[in-house]
């Protein structure tokens, strides 16, 4: 064999003796599309298949968007069933028996985007009219003809249609018309039947068309694919996907795809559950690499080596376009490895490679080497391992010269630290894909310096994962690998982190210290999160995509900055995966809905409203204070409770003392008249004794004697002040007795009534000792209000009471039945 050619075995692995089936990816991934298009709230999903319905439940919520009626026994819509539903923008009816739509059956849902009808058995294509509608499946029904009601024109906003009956296999040239001026990319025909007839023209009347998946066989029938071909060139449609082409053992005695070579417009062909063998591999390559086609793939093909010598592909004297090559999902019959006998050449401008699902368990050789343009190359879902990677008989002089992108998920790879040392040799690898393998932590890893992005979700790794990665990946995906805790101390070890998934995994706490500046993208969906701090998203100022769903958040004021005042169009998943959790009574409530005051959250603002209020109802709490003489009655109160304090205290001084009177009276005679009319009669009356001088001195004795005597046998002395009392010179004999009393026996002796207000200037020098008195000693002030008159008269009957003059006092002023105010003002 020349040096040209290499004979090359891609297909190593298990056998697989039977052919797998795998479902409709593309019906798939459109039916997660429209899920994503039209739910908002999880309350609005209603999700009612197998449920043995035979009509359209009547009592469905008006905010229904997501409504699933499959597999029950309904064999007919219309417009009464849906005649509330104005928010249901997705509809599912499969696999129900349905056999009638009446034209008026949505004309109640004006939000309606995803109808899937598809697997039922509908005799003709439904005349409906959805302006609104996105996406529309039709396949696998029991219509006998393609013919497109007229009312589909109406469909402008149609941006995938597919199409198909088990009952159907003619293509008439009219059929399409109605979407002729419908906006519809991407159409799905057929039902996987072959075709009996296609009327030249049919599809090329579609001029919107960038993608086209044709589902019908062709096999003995290749010229009528030929005229499909030619239309499909017509329609300027870029991608083709041709779904269970050949049946099996089907005989290829012509070359369908010649008509490839002249269509100008086609970039990506796609062969998908279908037969092939390596006479027909050999000749479609063939015409592939004379073609346009850049992007050929082949998805869940059964190959059949039918030549003896296996696939045989020679080089060819042409530019090629491929450059990118998919292998997902091969299935072969024979009980030897498939031989592929081509030249690397070939493949010389080769940039993208997918060998997947193949059951691969050792790489070829020369695929390391002889790839020199390969900028990614993806072998997940196969049986590799260390040794079968890097295969102990290969021998290299370069490894992969281009290559930037490598995964080799869903292996069996396990060790990190040689994997890491490994990788060494990839001089420009860049990401590094090793989910879904059994990797473990056995050792210090020496990853590429140049290597910006590593996947190792699916792995069971913990918490110390960090300390394995390289401080120059910028890119990080740990979901799903056991973690627990994240510090900031382990994320500040990638200074170059712009991208951070730590999916599935059980964190509880995002640390309030984070602090990742170069951060853009943060996925923490799927953990044990009850709340997000805003200190912790505070640290990353540069996020543009945030997915934190499907945690259990508590519904508190920890909750509500999030739901008040982060910016949501960060957020991927918002808000259908955010549910509370707590408390009880939120569980289950959309964090969207989630209402609470933000006053009652935020305690700056909660300052900023109460001290206003403060002061202003502290203001009208003094207005009202000082309009009703409360200065006043607070000194009253004073005294009361200075007095029983100071009554406990000189109670066991007081306990063998007796007295004759209750209070020995000092006032200048010329204010007699307001002691004889208003002192005595008010507290004689009340049972107490008072001493004048005018009643009751002992005529003969001199006065000094009278005065000595009547303070000593009196239990309090009671001094009516006035500027006439200053001016007294036996006034201030009396209070120099009673006061040097006071100092000796009894502290609290001495009562002053302030009769009138005296000012400072007019009390003589000999009165000096009253100033000081005055300022240190509580006095009462006599008040011009009757209503103070009587609070005046208890404070001071309280104060001179007792039960016996002649037993001892024990406790005078502890029966003072009102409280009173203290007045004590400075002179």
């Amino acid at each position: 064999m020349s040096t040209q050619s290499t004979n090359v075995v891609l297909l190593i692995g298990t056998i697989v003796i039977i052919s797998l089936m795998k479902p409709d990816c593309t019906a798939v991934t459109e039916e997660y599309n429209g899920f994503k298009l039209c739910v908002t709230s999880r309350r609005g999903i209603k999700d009612l298949s197998h449920r043995n319905l035979t009509d359209v439940p009547s009592n469905l919520s008006n905010n229904t968007q997501y409504l699933d009626i499959s597999y029950n026994l309904i064999q007919s819509l219309n417009g009464a069933q849906f005649s509330r539903l104005f928010q249901l923008c997705f509809l599912k009816v499969t696999h129900c028996g349905l056999q009638e739509i009446s034209p008026t059956a949505f004309s109640h849902t004006p939000a309606l985007k995803f109808l899937n009808i598809s697997h039922n058995n509908l005799h003709v294509i439904p005349d409906i009219s959805v302006k609104q509608l996105k996406i529309l499946d039709l396949g696998n029904n029991l219509f006998t003809s393609y013919r497109i009601p007229e009312s589909f024109q109406n469909f402008s906003h149609l941006d995938l249609l597919s199409i198909g009956s088990t009952a159907a296999p003619l293509v008439s040239y009219s059929d399409f018309d109605p979407l002729m001026n419908v906006p519809v990319h991407h159409l799905v025909l057929g039902a996987g039947i072959p075709w009996k007839n296609y009327e030249s023209g049919s599809l090329a009347k579609i001029k919107s068309l960038q993608k086209v998946s044709i589902r019908a066989s062709f096999c003995g029938n290749f010229r009528m694919f030929e005229k499909v071909l030619v239309d499909l060139n017509m329609t300027k449609a870029k991608s083709l996907r041709f779904i269970a082409f050949f049946p099996d053992n089907c005989q290829v005695n012509s070359d369908p795809f010649e008509n490839l070579r002249t269509m100008p417009f086609i970039q990506n062909l796609t062969i998908e559950n279908t037969w092939i063998n390596s006479s027909f591999m050999e000749m479609f390559l063939k015409n592939v690499w004379l073609s346009s086609v850049y992007d050929l793939s082949f998805v869940n093909i059964t190959y059949n080596e039918d030549t003896p010598d296996g696939f045989q592909f020679h080089t060819l004297n042409h530019t090629i376009s491929v450059s990118s090559v998919t292998f997902n999902g091969i299935n072969h019959y024979q009980y030897k490895y498939p031989t592929f006998n081509m030249s690397f050449e070939a493949f010389s401008r080769l940039t993208y490679l997918k060998f997947s699902g193949t059951g691969m368990n050792i790489l070829p050789c020369r695929v390391m080497s002889a790839l020199p343009s390969l900028e990614t190359l993806d072998l997940s879902d196969n049986l590799l391992s260390e040794s079968g990677f890097w295969w102990f008989l290969c021998s290299h002089t370069s490894v992969f010269p281009r290559l930037r992108q490598l995964s080799l998920s869903k292996n069996r790879f396990s060790s990190l630290s040689f994997i890491s040392q490994k990788m060494n040799e990839m001089k420009t690898l860049e990401s590094l894909d090793l989910s879904f393998n059994s990797i473990s932590l056995d050792g210090d890893c020496s990853w590429p310096a140049g290597m910006k992005e590593l996947n190792l979700g699916n792995n069971n790794l913990g918490n110390s994962v960090f300390q394995y990665l390289s401080s120059n990946f910028e890119r990080i995906d740990l979901s799903k690998t056991g973690i627990t805790a994240i510090t900031q101390e382990a994320l500040s070890c990638f200074p170059k982190l712009t991208y951070l998934k730590l999916s599935s995994n059980s964190i509880r706490v995002i640390p309030a210290d984070l602090s990742l500046p170069t951060l853009l993208s943060l996925y923490i969906d799927q953990n044990a999160i009850t709340s997000i701090p805003r200190e912790a998203l505070g640290g990353v100022p540069k996020i543009q995509t945030l997915s934190a769903g499907s945690n259990p958040f508590v519904c508190s004021c920890d909750s509500h900055w999030f739901v008040a005042d982060f910016n949501k169009s960060l957020l991927l998943d918002w808000p259908l995966n955010y549910t509370c959790s707590t408390p009880p009574s939120f569980a289950g409530l959309q964090l969207s809905e989630f209402k609470t005051s933000e006053l009652s959250c935020e305690t700056g603002l909660q300052i900023a409203v109460a001290l206003p209020v403060i002061i202003v109802i502290s203001a009208a709490i003094g207005l009202v204070f000082y309009k009703c003489d409360g200065v006043w009655y607070t000194k009253m109160l004073w005294v009361w409770i200075r007095m029983k304090r100071r009554g406990k205290k000189c109670s066991n001084l007081m306990k063998n003392a007796s007295f004759s009177y209750h209070a020995f009276i000092s006032y200048s005679h010329q204010d007699s008249d307001w002691v004889d009319s208003q002192l005595l009669p008010s507290m004689e009356g009340a049972g107490l004794s008072l001493c004048t001088h005018e009643r009751d001195f002992v005529p003969g004795e001199w006065i000094i004697d009278n005065i000595i005597n009547c303070v000593e046998s009196s239990y309090k002395t009671l001094f009516v002040l006035s500027r006439h009392f200053v001016q007294s010179e036996w006034c201030n004999y009396e209070l120099f007795f009673a006061q040097h009393r006071a100092i000796s026996v009894q502290r609290d002796s001495l009562v002053f009534i302030l009769l009138e207000p005296i000012p400072t200037d007019c009390i003589p020098k000999k009165f000096l000792r009253l100033r000081s008195i005055l300022r240190e000693q509580t006095y009462l002030e006599w008040p011009n209000n009757e209503r103070k008159q009587q609070v005046f008269w208890r404070s001071l009957k309280s104060m001179l009471h007792m039960a016996d003059k002649s037993v001892a006092l024990k406790d005078v002023a502890l029966a003072i039945s009102d409280k009173v105010a203290l007045l004590t003002d400075d002179l």
